[in-house]
């Protein structure tokens, strides 16, 4: 936050920081994941003009991170994968307001492909976000 949108300079590196961090699970409280996924948000508020050129990116690891989070039998209790699941929904719609909804786009044909109640809630999400 203190950067502001000088936090471009540092985008690049930031970009597979935050990547590295959501591909791996942290432990039952998850504090790594949902402390990089607050990052993001703040970086996407505050690098918004560059951020439709990082979307083949982060859009894929953000989806990523929801079937993970769905699919893992881990010892996370059921609070933080609900926070895990928010934060990367709340993200995918930070994310399309940035692009123009072009994230709606591209996952008009996934929610209907989906059967998994949970995502396809946070991908309902995003397509009702305005």
């Amino acid at each position: 936050s203190r950067l502001g949108i000088l936090i471009v300079r540092h985008l690049k590196r930031l970009e597979r920081v935050i990547l590295g961090y959501l591909e791996v699970p942290d432990g039952p409280e998850e504090e790594a994941r949902l402390g990089i996924l607050q990052t993001l948000q703040r970086t996407i508020e505050h690098a918004w003009p560059r951020m439709p050129c990082r979307l083949p990116v982060l859009l894929p690891a953000l989806l990523r991170l929801l079937w993970d989070v769905h699919t893992e039998r881990g010892p996370s209790p059921e609070p933080v994968r609900a926070a895990l699941l928010q934060g990367a929904t709340q993200s995918l719609i930070l994310l399309d307001r940035c692009c123009h909804g072009q994230v709606k786009v591209l996952l008009q044909g996934l929610q209907g492909s989906c059967k998994e109640s949970r995502v396809q809630e946070c991908l309902r999400k995003v397509q009702e976000s305005t």
